[in-house]
């Protein structure tokens, strides 16, 4: 394990409960379960870089410090509403999603098309989490979003400078397709089933619909971010695909993603009303 910053480090005596955010609340403990998640997500990943243990070593590392970050959003959740119980609520959620773990190649096409992958969700998990920091007025959840969001910052440059090793890159386009493909992939079962098995109460009769608790986590998450956020965002996955993140054109994408984010935000918010 990562000596960079333990569950002990985190203040959580000065945990307030008045602070606690119903909504945010709900997104986290979804949260919890996917970075919870990521055993799964190392066996995969060992598996298609099985040549190169070098690589194998640094997704071990990583996938410690996703499982630590599960364990302290779900140490906060159970904290802040004391009848949720992360292990049974994590059990429920790998009932209904699992990986395919006994592959020996990605299946994002190439190795490379993994890594670009991986910088995307990585791109994703920095900007949520800081997005989280600056959004909470719990003390101890802003500082869980700090030490997570400056994780998630580096694992983006593990997995990128990791895709700069490859002498065998894909294509712009080819980049451009992986990456587009993932970002599609937000709403797909992984945070939906998250958000149920978090969310709901088993026999509760509440059947499990992807696109319906899809839509309630986005309301909740999307909701967080501001301009800034978004436009860090793009310009992670930018760099990943081989655009100049700080360029002419991703100046004029940056507020076209924020009215295209915003939008969505509203469709989740009109769809999970």
């Amino acid at each position: 394990m990562s000596d960079h910053w333990t569950l002990d480090d985190i203040e959580w005596e000065k945990f307030d409960a008045s602070k606690v955010d119903p909504d945010l609340l709900a997104a986290i403990k979804a949260a919890a379960m996917v970075e919870a998640n990521a055993g799964d997500y190392v066996i995969y990943l060992t598996n298609v870089f099985a040549d190169r243990p070098d690589v194998q070593a640094a997704i071990k590392q990583w996938g410690e410090e996703e499982v630590q970050h599960g364990a302290a959003l779900a140490r906060w959740s159970e904290i802040a509403d004391p009848s949720f119980s992360f292990e049974k609520s994590f059990q429920r959620f790998q009932d209904i999603y699992r990986i395919p773990m006994d592959v020996a190649e990605s299946v994002r096409g190439s190795r490379a098309g993994e890594l670009i992958a991986r910088c995307v969700v990585e791109s994703g998990t920095s900007s949520f989490y800081t997005a989280i920091k600056e959004a909470t007025e719990e003390p101890v959840l802003k500082q869980i979003a700090q030490q997570i969001a400056a994780d998630e910052f580096r694992h983006y440059k593990l997995f990128y400078d990791t895709l700069q090793s490859f002498g065998d890159a894909p294509s712009f386009w080819e980049r451009l397709k992986v990456a587009a493909l993932r970002v599609n992939e937000a709403d797909d079962d992984e945070l939906a089933s998250a958000y149920y098995a978090a969310n709901t109460i088993p026999g509760d009769g509440v059947p499990y619909n992807r696109a319906k608790f899809a839509a309630a986590y986005e309301a909740r998450a999307l909701v967080l971010y501001q301009r800034h956020h978004t436009n860090r965002l793009v310009s992670m996955i930018a760099k990943a695909v081989g655009l100049a993140p700080h360029g002419r054109f991703m100046r004029m994408m940056e507020p076209v993603v924020w009215k295209i984010w915003q939008r969505r935000t509203r469709r989740a918010q009109a769809a999970a009303a």
